[in-house]
C-alpha cells in the first residue's frame, strides 16, 4: 500500500490583520525526500514552517502532518518530528553537554550524549558553555537537538547559516544519509547549492505564493535559460552576432553571455558563425541553468511586479 505523505497543505492561508503572509498555497511531501521550500525574506517561508510544526493556526485552509492536524494534535506528532528555527533559545551558561542532557528529560527514546555530539562533529565541546561557541558551532548544536528524538520528519529552517564550507559539506553528508535511512526533511534554505544537492523536489515562495514547483530537475530545466559566455577580438560587439532564434545576448564590457532554451543549436551557430568570420572565441563557456538562475529570476519578476 501506497504511504500516505508525510506533509499535506491545501489552500493555506495565513493572515496577520489586513497583511496576508501566505495566500492560499498547497503542496505535499512525500515519505523519504527532501523538500526545500524557497524565497527572498518574507516571502512566506518561515510562516508557512510555523504552520506545519503548530504553532501558528491556519487562517484557511487545511495542513496535515504525519496525518494530523499539527495545531489541534500537536502533542500526537511530537515525538515523530524534530524542529530546528533559525534561532533557538539556550541557557547561555549551560555546557554543550549539560544542554544535551536538559533536552534528552523531554525526549521520547532519546539519542545518548557522546552519540548527539558526535554526529554534528562537537566532541571536543562538551564543556563549553553555549555563550561561547560560535554562530556555526550554536547551529551544529541546534541541530544535534533536532535529531536527538530519531525524528521521522525533520524541519530545517536556516540550518547551516554560519558554519564554513567544510562544517557545511559535512552537514550535508550527514542529512543525505538519514534521509537514506527514511526521515523526510522539509527545508529553508538561502544557499541555493544546498537546496540543489539535498532536495527531490523545491517550491519557490514570492509574496506568499508559490510560484514555481515540482522536481528539482524539471524546475531547473522549465526556469532558467543556458549561458553561453565567450571573450572575443575588441571589434566584435553584440550587433555583429547573427540572430540566434529564442536568445537573447548580454553584453558586459569585453564579455558578451547568450542565454538560451536551445544550447546545441545555439553553441553551434555561434561556432559556424565564428569560423567564418574568422573570430577567436576566448574563454568560451557554456553553463546549465542552476536553481540560483531560477531563484534570481522569480526575485527579480518580483521587484518588477512592485
Amino acid at each position: 500500500m501506497t504511504e500516505k505523505p508525510v506533509i499535506e497543505v491545501h489552500g493555506l492561508r495565513q493572515k496577520y490583520g489586513d497583511f496576508t503572509a501566505v495566500d492560499d498555497i498547497s503542496f505535499q511531501v512525500q515519505p523519504g525526500e527532501v523538500f526545500a521550500l524557497l524565497g527572498t525574506n518574507g516571502a512566506g517561508k518561515t510562516t508557512t514552517m510555523d504552520v506545519l510544526e503548530g504553532y501558528l493556526k491556519p487562517s484557511a485552509g487545511t495542513v496535515r502532518v504525519l496525518d494530523h492536524d499539527p495545531f489541534a494534535q500537536r502533542a500526537k506528532i511530537a515525538d515523530r518530528i524534530g524542529v530546528m528555527l533559525q534561532e533557538a533559545g539556550f541557557f547561555q551558561d549551560l555546557t554543550v553537554g549539560e544542554t544535551i542532557k536538559a533536552w534528552r528529560r523531554f525526549t521520547v527514546n532519546p539519542r545518548g550524549v557522546a552519540e548527539s555530539l558526535e554526529l554534528v562533529g562537537l566532541e571536543s565541546k562538551a564543556r563549553t558553555r553555549v555563550r561561547w561557541l560560535s554562530g556555526g558551532e550554536r547551529r551544529k548544536l541546534d541541530l544535534a537537538l533536532a535529531v536527538l528524538g530519531r525524528p521521522r520528519l525533520l524541519f530545517l529552517d536556516e540550518p547551516t547559516t554560519g558554519l564554513d564550507p567544510d562544517a557545511r559539506r559535512a552537514t550535508w553528508s550527514y542529512l543525505a544519509g538519514i534521509v537514506r535511512e527514511g526521515v523526510s526533511i522539509l527545508l529553508t534554505t538561502h544557499y541555493m547549492e544546498e537546496a540543489e544537492f539535498l532536495a527531490d523536489h523545491v517550491a519557490i515562495m514570492d509574496s506568499g505564493r508559490i510560484v514555481r514547483q515540482g522536481p528539482m530537475s524539471e524546475v531547473i530545466a522549465r526556469g532558467a535559460d543556458t549561458r553561453i559566455t565567450f571573450r572575443a577580438d575588441a571589434s566584435t560587439r553584440a550587433d555583429r552576432l547573427p540572430v540566434f532564434p529564442g536568445a537573447r545576448v548580454e553584453e558586459r564590457g569585453p564579455v558578451l553571455e547568450i542565454l538560451t532554451g536551445e544550447p546545441q543549436a545555439t553553441l553551434l551557430a555561434l561556432l559556424t558563425w565564428a569560423e567564418q568570420n574568422s573570430v577567436g572565441l576566448q574563454d568560451l563557456e557554456v553553463r546549465a541553468a542552476s536553481l540560483e538562475d531560477v531563484f534570481l529570476d522569480v526575485a527579480a519578476q518580483g521587484r518588477a511586479v512592485v
